[in-house]
């Protein structure tokens, strides 16, 4: 059997919660005082004590006004802001388990969430108001549940604000933890299939891969800027600066920008949203040396006129996910700008990495999402397509191929989640019992431990690092009453680098040859009007005669997206008919 170890040796991981992990630690290296997190916009910033006492009052009012018990679910719906950490800390920190939604959700996609996670309070900005009293009357739950993180003026004054939480007191309550079983969040991912599943990480997961991120790579961000390697020059300023604009909600923000950023005490520019200018900006004015970036802002970098007009000099590495970069890609902004970038793998599922290139192997070999971080452990199997097959064994585990072959990539380790929340079909599906996680992506690791992702078998559509869910979606569309059936992939966008969904739709009726430019607008139009902007159908709708499908009626993905992959984009054939609507 060929199961890959990682080349790091294992760390001795840490048994805590996350609070006592990043706030009681004995081998804190900078002082209490020291800046984490700044405001990009108005440059308030919060030093590390700063935001321990923040998040202690947040747990104390969280505990005063609601009662709050171990296990209890708060869901936060906001763009970023530096009161989002003492949130999330504050959270953990009287044993609730913290869940955040991406703030482009409509009310119904909001209050699918808050169903399924049980939330009991909702965290968000007054400019999100209306969506979020609107999935609270969808759910069923009390608007008295809300919780303003910023300040505003009528009409919200009656709820309580983030800023007031300090003044309320009351006796804290013991904490009691088991790290390896207790859920610290509840964070929605679509998996390898279907629709989006409460991902639970627990507080063991998130800790072993803070650790995990540290050799090779997160011991080079330091508050002193004190260590490098290579030729990477040290931080012009004297100190290690993050810029974070990933979405919190997200795993790869909400942990390795938030909790890691409070662990290694890089101080870190939080911006409420991506803006390629405003990002430009934000690097020269505060020496920017560490990011995490997407491939479709690597494209941004390559190609937006701003660019010759900002130094870029004071990065020192970036790290991009998501999405493999391809060697040109990589090559060409490293020529255009002086970004060295360097790539890791992995999934809200493992918290979120599992293979990750090392700051002295960024550009050895590029194109890699480099090897396995410690503890953890991969092998490589026959890809076995949910959707082509009528197998409905749960846990499975077949054996691994050759190193170097290609196939369905297989992981193990201190940091892969402990299951899908309500939802135990689906954990069987693709968590065994002996812990092997299946990924959904096809891939080989070569002779010196190197990943590199080929394919994807799972359904999941990555659009610009978004997860969009084609059963959703599908959801959506058999409601509207051109649609007879009709099945969503994601196609891809050479020109953006990325992927975008498209709709195959069977019409009412069958009769193809009917359907207008204008049917195909409406679909468009009108599922736009239901889902997130990430969801929409930026693929177009291609009308057909029958949607393909297995013995046991699974949709045959693969088969859509190879003829996606032959078809020209905007032709109009004589039994089927395609409209791409503007991105």
């Amino acid at each position: 059997m060929t199961i890959i170890q990682s080349p790091f040796p294992p760390l001795n991981l840490p048994e805590t919660d996350i609070f006592s992990f990043v706030f009681d630690r004995k081998d804190r290296p900078f002082p209490k005082h020291h800046t984490i997190f700044q405001d990009s916009e108005t440059d308030t910033a919060y030093s590390y004590a700063d935001i321990k006492r923040k998040s202690e009052a947040v747990g104390r009012a969280l505990k005063a006004r609601f009662q709050w018990r171990k296990g209890d679910v708060l869901a936060m719906f906001s763009q970023n802001n530096i009161d989002y950490p003492a949130v999330v800390l504050g959270t953990l920190w009287i044993g609730g388990i913290f869940s955040p939604a991406n703030p482009q959700y409509t009310a119904r996609e909001f209050a699918s969430q808050l169903k399924d996670s049980g939330a009991r309070a909702v965290v968000t900005q007054g400019s999100l108001m209306r969506t979020v009293k609107e999935a609270l009357r969808i759910s069923g739950l009390p608007d008295d549940c809300i919780i303003l993180l910023d300040d505003l003026q009528e009409p919200f004054q009656q709820y309580p604000r983030a800023d007031s939480w300090r003044t309320e007191v009351t006796q804290d309550q013991e904490r009691n933890f088991k790290p390896k079983s207790d859920v610290a969040f509840l964070v929605y991912s679509s998996g390898t299939t279907g629709k989006p599943k409460g991902v639970k990480l627990t507080h063991y997961n998130v800790t072993s891969n803070i650790c995990q991120l540290q050799p090779g790579d997160q011991e080079y961000l330091t508050w002193n800027g004190s260590k490098t390697c290579r030729d990477i020059p040290l931080p012009q300023s004297g100190s290690d600066k993050l810029l974070a604009f990933s979405p919190f909600y997200h795993i790869y923000g909400l942990t390795k920008t938030i909790i890691n950023s409070l662990f290694t005490g890089s101080t870190t520019i939080v911006m409420p949203r991506f803006e390629i200018e405003k990002w430009c900006s934000l690097v020269q004015k505060h020496s920017i040396t560490f990011t995490y970036i997407v491939p479709p802002i690597v494209l941004l970098l390559c190609k937006h006129p701003a660019i010759s007009k900002y130094d870029f000099s004071s990065i020192r590495m970036a790290n991009s996910g998501a999405a493999p970069l391809s060697q040109e890609l990589v090559d060409a902004c490293y020529q255009i700008t002086g970004i060295r970038i360097k790539q890791g793998y992995g999934m809200t599922e493992t918290c979120p990495t599992v293979f990750n290139q090392t700051w002295d192997e960024w550009d050895t070999p590029i194109g890699s999402t480099g090897k396995l971080v410690p503890n953890v452990e991969s092998k490589v199997c026959t890809p076995s397509d949910a959707a082509e097959t009528t197998s409905t064994s749960t846990g499975s585990e077949p054996d691994p191929l050759p190193q170097g072959a290609v196939g369905e990539i297989y992981v193990r380790g201190p940091n892969v989640f402990s299951g899908y929340h309500n939802n135990p079909l689906a954990t069987a599906e693709c968590l065994s019992s002996t812990g092997w996680y299946r990924t959904g992506d096809v891939g080989f690791i070569d002779a010196s431990g190197n990943l590199f992702i080929t394919d994807r078998v799972k359904e999941l559509i990555k659009y610009k690092g978004s997860q969009v869910a084609p059963a959703e979606l599908e959801g959506y569309l058999t409601d509207h009453p051109l649609v007879d059936d009709c099945a969503v992939v994601g196609i891809n966008s050479e020109e953006l680098k990325t992927e975008l969904p498209r709709a195959y739709v069977v019409p009412k009726g069958g009769n193809v040859a009917a359907m207008t430019q204008e049917d195909a607008d409406s679909i468009v139009k009108w599922l736009s009007s239901r889902v997130a902007s990430h969801k929409r159908l930026r693929g177009g709708v291609k009308f057909v005669p029958e949607i393909p499908k297995s013995a046991s009626g699974k949709i045959l993905r693969r088969v859509l997206k190879g003829r996606a992959s032959s078809e020209v984009v905007g032709s109009t054939e004589s039994r089927a008919k395609d409209v791409r609507p503007k991105l």
